[in-house]
């Protein structure tokens, strides 16, 4: 198997990131700004770029329900504390 290019892997969840926040964007009628803060407010950004080889793979709609999902799990935490 080959090796993987950092820069190449980088500008992929990159772009994958991109393509999650124009999904949510467009799903719940929020500016880009809007979904960034939402994102790097909850910890969504960094669990995208995580997790991205595998929610990668996974269908828009998918993808969408997923961090609604880990949104209200952070919420859920926050409460509890």
């Amino acid at each position: 198997m080959g090796k993987v290019d950092p820069i190449m892997h980088s500008n992929e969840k990159l772009y994958f990131l991109s393509f999650c926040v124009e999904a949510y964007k467009m799903s719940h009628q929020m500016s880009g700004e809007s979904v960034m803060a939402l994102f790097d407010q909850k910890g969504v950004t960094q669990y995208l770029i995580n997790n991205f080889e595998i929610l990668h793979t996974q269908g828009e709609r998918w993808l969408i329900d997923d961090i609604d999902e880990f949104i209200q799990d952070h919420n859920d935490t926050i409460s509890r504390q």
